[in-house]
């Protein structure tokens, strides 16, 4: 995007290199303190309501919430993130990653304005961070369950339609959530989506006229005998002998004097 490249030449050395590593190490420092009981698991959790209240500090604890999950799930998400994270970072220089979350992370703030009292978590940001790492490297492949090998792509697909069903059937408090954590996604992939749709259906078309061409090339009639068709000779008039088992069709030269088939 034009107004990136502008900011990036403005701004770009504000950037934050290697956030991937940050946001991890913060997180490792938060679900060691929640392990321990020393910090209670709504302490990283955001919400409008306790902003207003005065509690700021919960802007700067969202990017760090951790996941929710047992130690193991914890380790391999963050193995993923840090992978994901890191590749998006090298592709598109610092500045544009770090653009990326936040604006993920501000949109996500927004859209807790609407339901004040409702806490927020990260949960959705990481999804839009597997849909963009998907969306440059579709044919990356892991290993589901350490075992079966899995292109990216199915699995983001997977997520989409997961995406697709909580914003169609979901509450409508999830379905805010959804978007304002993917909209960056679009941001930022919106034209790329544009065009693979135009290219898939500039292929369709091109699929179907090669096949309507095949077609129109493949002779309607053809001689048994001597093997002239419909194409070669346009003005040939072609019949079908009732005595052939079959369908055998000659031309005027060879109806009468051919050999029928039995």
């Amino acid at each position: 995007m034009k107004v990136l490249d502008y900011l990036d030449r403005k701004i770009g050395r504000y950037a934050v290199p290697n956030l991937t590593i940050y946001l991890i190490a913060g997180q490792s420092f938060f679900y060691l303190m929640f392990m321990t009981g020393k910090l209670e698991r709504s302490a990283t959790y955001f919400s409008a309501a306790t902003l207003l209240a005065g509690e700021w500090w919960r802007l700067f604890t969202l990017p760090f919430d951790p996941p929710r999950q047992s130690l193991i799930f914890t380790l391999f998400a963050w193995y993923f993130f840090y992978m994901m994270g890191s590749t998006l970072e090298e592709h598109w220089g610092a500045f544009r990653y770090n653009v990326y979350l936040l604006l993920g992370c501000l949109l996500t703030v927004a859209v807790s304005f609407l339901v004040p009292a409702y806490p927020i978590s990260n949960a959705f940001l990481g999804g839009s961070i597997f849909l963009a790492f998907a969306t440059l490297f579709p044919d990356y492949q892991i290993l589901l369950f350490f075992i079966l090998p899995v292109r990216i792509k199915w699995l983001a697909l997977i997520t989409g339609l997961g995406y697709a069903y909580q914003l169609l059937f979901g509450d409508w408090v999830t379905r805010l959530l959804v978007i304002a954590a993917t909209a960056n996604y679009l941001l930022f992939f919106a034209r790329d989506i544009a065009l693979n749709l135009r290219h898939g259906q500039r292929q369709i078309v091109k699929r179907s006229a090669q096949v309507v061409r095949k077609k129109d090339e493949h002779p309607g009639h053809r001689c048994t005998t001597c093997g002239i068709t419909d194409k070669s000779h346009p003005d040939m008039d072609f019949r079908y002998c009732p005595q052939c088992a079959g369908q055998y069709g000659y031309c005027q030269q060879h109806i009468f004097s051919h050999q029928h088939v039995k």
